[in-house]
């Protein structure tokens, strides 16, 4: 998945993530009913190392907890960072300095693994990590009396 973005503290910085491990497990028995919950998504950056002079490879693990003990889910991967040498040498410094990867690529890594997990969650038929609408249900009222009658 290539995404392209124009960003103000960037000019031109293309991400691409790629999963290269998926585990999913349900723990729930399938006969019980699945109780209220609560999901929690964690992305671990395990380094930036610089590939090439324009090509950062950011490795990571994408996990998916629910309390009570519903189901897991974790995905390894790397994610692309290509850009100008300049971009990517600014971006690799203030890593090395801060040990803080820049969110354009957090929330790439993001949207590819909470996409994923969506998947991964109808498969194992658990709720998935993303808030469902609600939507308020309606109370039927009586029609009202009209107001003029002839």
């Amino acid at each position: 998945m290539t995404i392209r973005f124009v960003w103000s503290v960037y000019e031109t910085i293309r991400v691409r993530v790629f999963i290269y491990n998926l585990s999913a497990e349900r723990l729930w028995d399938t006969e019980k009913p699945i109780p209220s919950i609560q999901i929690a998504t964690n992305i671990n950056v395990l380094g930036m190392n610089k590939k090439r002079e324009d090509l950062l490879e950011v490795p990571f693990v994408f996990t998916v907890n629910y309390t009570p003990a519903v189901a897991q889910i974790s995905l390894k991967g790397r994610a692309h960072v290509m850009g100008s040498k300049s971009e990517l040498k600014k971006i690799h410094g203030e890593y090395t300095e801060k040990h803080i990867p820049p969110s354009i690529v957090i929330q790439h890594i993001s949207n590819v693994g909470i996409l994923e997990s969506v998947i991964i969650t109808r498969t194992l038929n658990v709720p998935p990590p993303i808030p469902l609408p609600k939507i308020p249900l309606v109370e039927k009222r009586k029609p009202s009396e009209p107001t003029y009658r002839a």
